[in-house]
């Protein structure tokens, strides 16, 4: 195992500061909406972090989809953190919606909902275009996080071990990773992919709360998905 620590505690006292995002997001958006990235009605699935359901993305969601871009919900409700259980589930529905378009689906994933996003990649690349996650530890799993008490020390250990084993199969779509020193929640270190043939791992500043809102990721988000 890498030896990575989870972040430090006065990175977690800084997740508190994420309401600033918004004044910097409402300052950059008139130039988001104007100049940004336009899409051709490319389907783009988000999928939500642990504890969080779709709710979490409907800002990102909302521009995007003034961008031209068409955007889905997993629909799966809130994320309970069991990656195992929920992945057919995941699968159903970017199934799903690559039947409606007629095109791979575009997943886009905070945190855990990045990991969900990678593994559908890794399992059914002919659905999917590329994956793009914020703040997705791609090692360890829980390990290296300030959530890991919501697994137990034996869970803990038998997924980080298993991301290990999966992370020995390729991810054969285009892969961008973000992650931020700033990060409270995930060791940066951890989300950094050195495993992907075809990844851009991308450093921004945000806290891991404050990703949905983060200006940069969405000019980035959006330039992925234009390209």
């Amino acid at each position: 195992m890498p030896d990575f620590e989870p972040p430090a505690g006065n990175k977690i006292l800084k997740e508190s500061l994420t309401i600033l995002q918004v004044p910097r997001l409402a300052l950059r958006t008139p130039s988001l909406l104007l100049r940004g990235p336009k899409g051709n009605q490319e389907p783009v699935m988000f999928v939500p972090g642990l504890k969080a359901n779709d709710v979490s993305n409907l800002p990102l969601r909302s521009y995007l989809n003034r961008r031209n871009f068409q955007t889905f919900g997993w629909d799966l409700g809130t994320n309970n953190g069991d990656v195992e259980g929920q992945l057919p589930s995941v699968v159903e529905r970017v199934e799903a919606i690559f039947e409606r378009t007629g095109q791979p689906v575009n997943m886009v994933g905070w945190s855990l909902g990045g990991v969900l996003s990678r593994e559908v990649a890794r399992d059914r690349p002919e659905l999917v275009a590329q994956v793009i996650t914020y703040g997705t530890p791609v090692v360890g799993g829980p390990l290296y996080t300030t959530v890991s008490g919501v697994y137990s020390p034996e869970e803990r250990i038998a997924i980080a071990a298993t991301i290990e084993e999966r992370n020995k199969i390729p991810i054969n779509v285009p892969i961008t990773a973000m992650y931020s020193k700033n990060d409270g929640i995930v060791s940066w270190q951890a989300c950094i992919d050195t495993f992907s043939a075809d990844v851009e791992n991308i450093e921004i500043k945000s806290s891991h709360v404050g990703m949905g809102i983060d200006p940069d990721v969405w000019e980035i988000v959006a330039a992925r998905l234009s390209r």
